[in-house]
């Protein structure tokens, strides 16, 4: 049986200081799980289930991002991060806004013997 998209999630983060697309990502991130709270995954669990979690993250230099660190931001599931390019790099200033799409999909094993 293939993945069922069950949730989305939209976040954005700003780095301020220092245009670091790793720490806008985070936040970016951070504040879309930040408002979700979820207790069907345990059932998804407690049936043999998986859940996945496509992170995609826009910001002006995809290249510099540490998908490793931004993984780390969500704390269940099989995590699949990719940067693309988009945010936001605010002219005249050190300013990058990243924008975060997060879809978590559910997938349970087949049953055998048909």
């Amino acid at each position: 049986m293939s993945a069922q998209a069950c949730v989305l999630e939209f976040g954005m983060g700003v780095d301020v200081h220092g245009g670091d697309s790793t720490k806008a990502a985070r936040r970016a991130v951070s504040d879309a799980i930040r408002h979700s709270s979820l207790p069907l995954f345990q059932q998804v669990r407690a049936r043999g289930g998986k859940m996945l979690v496509e992170v995609t993250v826009g910001v002006p230099d995809p290249a510099s991002v540490d998908v490793e660190a931004v993984r780390r931001e969500l704390p269940h599931g099989e995590v699949s991060v990719r940067a693309v390019p988009g945010g936001l790099r605010v002219p005249g200033a050190d300013v990058l806004i990243a924008c975060a799409g997060i879809t978590v999909s559910v997938e349970y094993p087949s049953a055998s013997g048909a």
